[in-house]
């Protein structure tokens, strides 16, 4: 067994153990530290080329502002119930005060944010087109910034702001882009002061050669090539385990840092400890990638959401590296909220084990749905023999919103409704093929004769009941409509029933 494998055995590796953890999960307070961003979008079509040089014309439609670089990093712990302080540099200037009021009506303590008249805010003004119908790319970007140090009285206020905070906080997190604010002095001034407090400092590093004023941090998180810039470390593809352990144990000891949270892309991360020689692979779920931008910041959002609601560092990183996946698939940068995550992992468990979900579960899948202004639709029914007739309904059901989801009469309760011989395939079957379907985002049992547990809870935006009900008889339809939900009769397929299937499958002799 390869040497990085060896800690598994000593760490708490199931799944089981981090959906405990984010079904309590509970609000934190981080100090975000570093360089301070705008990202403007300019977007439209993109169409014909200039008629005095060879270059594309964007015609700009929409313009947009959000924060960037360390700012995206604070909106980041916000979607993960943070409650974060920053501590950045800013110029005097229009953008600034854009940057300000955005992070502000995001709830985020700006008096942190120090103005620096000699230096401009860093702004990243990216020209995204659209040309023959194809999805928006990124065509140029023009960069506004000064990467000049810091001096010495704007750092002096940013350590009186972090001694500030520092008393409320549950983590710390440096996101250093190089631009003049992560000094020596002020990195190893907040580490060192946040080590007095107990407090722990991740770092997501810039691409530099010497991580010096990183030294003593908690943990960093580098990504392969940042590593071998720091490191000085090259070796041939052939030794891709031996090189990332090499990387991992030299930085780790050069710079006396706790724990290295070394990013490997699709092939998850590397996870090292200072005290330990062994190394843990962490993998992450395979994903179709959008768009890069924005993931480094996820991942040490996520790590340090994680660290401060207590969990260990391989089901912390397993967290992280599902948050960053979830972030590549989207174009830009957007936020990744702690239940799209939380549903993400559950999804992968489910899929996993083949089970239902747990009406629990299923809440967690709502209000992320929810989050995304997602129209919930609800069914239920025994299901007991899957036909052409279930899988109109289920298409049409999910037509009628963004999720479908399905509450499944238990083995128990079908027996009650339907006699003893029922059912002829059991509760765990009945749910594997329904969630196989395309059209089904969950499925979850119920073992009442109703599933007004379940709707109660739920509160769907759409009911929906095959057509031999009516809207009076519908259970939970004044539920549903008291929320603003509606109930929704769809006609069945004539001469399709689990019922006249059974009967076609007897024998002649049994049937007559």
């Amino acid at each position: 067994m390869p040497r990085c494998l060896n800690r598994l055995s000593r760490y708490d590796w199931g799944m089981d153990a981090l959906l405990e953890a984010l079904a309590e999960w509970k609000p934190f307070n981080a100090i975000v530290v570093g360089d301070f961003m705008l990202d403007q979008l300019l977007k439209g079509a993109a169409t014909r080329l200039s008629p005095d040089a060879p270059v594309p014309v964007l015609r700009v439609s929409e313009q947009q502002s959000q924060p960037g670089g360390a700012a995206n990093l604070t909106l980041d712990l916000i979607a993960l119930h943070g409650r974060v302080s920053v501590l950045g540099v800013t110029g005097s200037d229009h953008e600034a005060q854009i940057l300000r009021d955005k992070l502000t009506e995001s709830g985020v303590d700006c008096a942190g944010l120090v103005e620096d008249h000699s230096r401009p805010t860093t702004v990243k003004r990216n020209l995204i087109g659209l040309a023959q119908g194809r999805h928006a790319q990124k065509m140029f970007r023009v960069d506004f910034e000064s990467d000049e140090p810091i001096l010495g009285e704007v750092e002096q206020s940013l350590l009186n702001a972090f001694d500030a905070a520092l008393k409320d906080a549950d983590v710390v997190c440096i996101e250093d882009y190089n631009k003049g604010v992560c000094t020596p002095a002020l990195c190893q001034a907040i580490i060192e002061r946040s080590k007095a407090a107990g407090v722990p400092v991740l770092v997501d590093p810039a691409p530099i050669k010497d991580y010096a004023k990183y030294r003593g941090a908690t943990a960093i998180t580098p990504n392969r090539t940042e590593a071998e810039l720091a490191t000085g470390i090259t070796a041939p593809e052939d030794a891709r385990e031996a090189h990332r352990e090499h990387l991992a144990r030299t930085l780790l000891d050069t710079f006396e840092l706790d724990t290295l949270v070394l990013t490997l892309d699709k092939q998850g991360a590397l996870l090292a400890h200072r005290d330990d020689p062994s190394t843990v692979h962490v993998p992450t779920t395979a994903r179709e990638v959008y768009d890069v931008t924005g993931a480094g910041d996820m991942m040490l959002a996520a790590l340090a959401a994680a660290r401060a609601n207590g969990l260990d560092w391989v089901n912390a990183t397993r967290f992280a590296n599902a948050a960053a996946g979830l972030e590549v698939e989207i174009f830009g940068v957007a936020p990744i909220p702690i239940e799209k995550i939380h549903d993400d992992l559950l999804t992968q468990r489910t899929s996993e084990l083949g089970r239902p979900r747990s009406l629990d579960e299923v809440l967690v899948q709502v209000r992320a749905a929810r989050q995304s202004g997602q129209k919930i639709v609800f069914t239920n029914g025994c299901f007991d023999i899957l036909h052409a007739g279930h899988v109109s309904l289920l298409q049409r059901c999910a037509a009628l919103g963004d999720m479908l989801i399905i509450g499944l009469n238990d083995d128990h309760s079908v027996r009650e409704l339907k006699g003893p011989e029922r059912p002829v395939n059991n509760q765990n079957h009945r749910a594997y093929l329904l969630s196989a379907l395309q059209c089904v985002d969950s499925v979850v049992l119920f073992h009442e004769q109703t599933p007004i547990r379940l709707i109660e809870a739920i509160k769907p935006d759409v009911l929906v009941k095959g057509g031999d009900y009516s809207p009076e008889t519908v259970v939970g339809a004044e539920i549903v409509e008291a929320s603003g939900g509606e109930v929704v009769i769809l006609d069945l397929i004539d001469g399709l029933s689990t019922t006249g299937t059974i009967k076609k499958m007897r024998p002649r002799s049994q049937s007559s």
